[in-house]
């Protein structure tokens, strides 16, 4: 039976060290309520009081952190089925995948294209999470592949082998990283499982019904290995789905301690077709992976899906915000424009790129409205104008200026005369109703 968070609190030593990463026991007690701590974090817990909580704590599906020269990629420890329950928590990683019969130099350059790619999207540095690397023959090729890629980018690995001695010589190759060990099965777990424990890794398990992941789960647990991810063993599109709803499913609902892991999905052998892959891969994405794997990397293929995964995994309680105050755009003059508008993240983007866009310098002044659009907030009470007065004294952006003229977005015109009263000698002006108005607004701009 799941126990409240005061409930957990009365067995926990209530010291409030500290040392568990929270403020309080309480705090503390409450995060393991939600399945979003472990019970480990906490060095004086009784024995006693372990073994009463160590079933009800545990986050439902494990966490599982693959680590490389400070690089994280996690999967595990959600506690719903749908976003809109609550949140997502840990972003499935994207890896690529390389075969270490290619030459090397040419692994290394693409490796290299990966390593470099970033992309802005609302404030958010896009990159691809980490590298796949997969042997195909001996093991001294496999580790010169490893050590190579490492040369060029030191990303969280996925090493990919079926015969245990190979996967031991990638593993001297990665040492100082933290990889997942993917190859293992009901054949050659025990073997794993002594290369997972020897170097303190995770390691992944494929099979192809529920009934043989949670057999192999059970067995890896008892043998001493914590940090497990499924590979549902079926590549289509139909199957996959129902594995890995099931799978979550029957951790999140019934608490079945045997499925409650991470998943790994390969979308390039889900299908042939590209098209057909970058479906497989949303359908990923959307539905429990927690690493992907993709065979090639395309930036056109790979900006969609970093998209899609932010869309998915952004708390929905809480919408991508910028920090709100004054931001400065191509160099603006104390006689160049101020602009007002909210700090939700892409209607900053969208006002700050046409401003940009335009060439015309510009202030623009960022209210906190608690992450809302410009209607969304006033409708909310949000975006007012004790609010826009609020930001415009804080931020002391008239020490920056030689006007007092303020450029209020149309759609809350509405706001003129009662922000003219909080703005005592300050002149209010109605901006266009769109961001891609502000080009041919600003041309017009004088503020004389």
């Amino acid at each position: 039976m799941a126990l409240s968070g005061i409930q957990i609190y009365k067995l926990l030593p209530q010291t409030n060290c500290k040392e568990c990463g929270f403020p309080t026991c309480l705090a503390f007690a409450m995060k393991l309520a939600a399945k979003q701590a472990e019970l480990d974090k906490c060095p004086y817990v009784s024995e006693e009081a372990r073994e009463k909580l160590a079933e009800s704590s545990a986050p439902p599906v494990r966490l599982v952190t693959l680590t490389a020269d400070g690089r994280e990629a996690k999967a595990g420890n959600e506690i719903v089925l749908f976003r809109h329950e609550k949140t997502f928590y840990n972003r499935p990683g994207i890896f690529i995948r390389f075969r270490d019969d290619e030459p090397l130099d040419a692994i290394k350059g693409k490796v290299q294209e990966v390593a470099e790619y970033a992309v802005e999207y609302v404030g958010i540095a896009l990159t691809v999470d980490g590298l796949a690397i997969e042997a195909t023959g001996d093991g001294d090729t496999f580790a010169a592949t490893v050590q190579g890629v490492l040369e060029v980018a030191k990303l969280p690995l996925i090493l990919i082998a079926s015969d245990p001695a190979v996967m031991a010589k990638g593993l001297e190759a990665a040492a100082g990283t933290k990889p997942l060990l993917h190859g293992a099965t009901a054949d050659t777990w025990e073997s794993f499982v002594e290369l997972a424990k020897q170097h303190g890794v995770p390691m992944a398990i494929r099979a192809d019904t529920l009934g043989a992941l949670a057999d192999l789960s059970t067995k890896i647990k008892e043998a001493g290995v914590d940090d497990i991810v499924f590979d549902p063993g079926v590549r289509d599109l139909r199957s996959s789905l129902t594995l890995n709803t099931l799978i979550r499913r029957m951790a999140l609902k019934k608490t079945f301690r045997a499925l409650g892991f991470p998943i790994i999905s390969f979308p390039g052998e889900c299908a042939d077709d590209e098209g057909m892959v970058t479906v497989a891969a949303t359908q990923a994405i959307a539905k429990y992976g927690g690493f992907i794997v993709l065979d090639r990397f395309s930036p056109a293929t790979v900006y969609p899906l970093l998209v899609l995964r932010e869309n998915i995994y952004t708390n929905p309680q809480e919408p991508i915000q910028v920090q709100p105050g004054i931001y400065e755009i191509n160099d603006p003059q104390p006689n160049s424009p101020l602009m007002v508008t909210t700090n939700f993240s892409i209607t900053y983007f969208s006002v700050a790129n046409e401003i940009d866009g335009s060439g015309m310098p510009g202030w623009l002044l960022v209210a906190d409205a608690e992450g809302m659009s410009v209607l969304t907030a006033w409708a909310a009470g949000k975006f007012d104008a004790e609010r826009i007065a609020k930001a415009v004294k804080s931020t002391n952006v008239e020490e920056k200026l030689s006007h007092h003229k303020l450029i209020l977005p149309g759609h809350v015109s509405v706001l003129l005369g009662e922000l003219e009263e909080e703005l005592p000698g300050w002149e209010i002006m109605v901006g266009p109703r769109e961001a891609v108005d502000l080009p041919g607004y600003l041309k017009l701009w004088n503020a004389s």
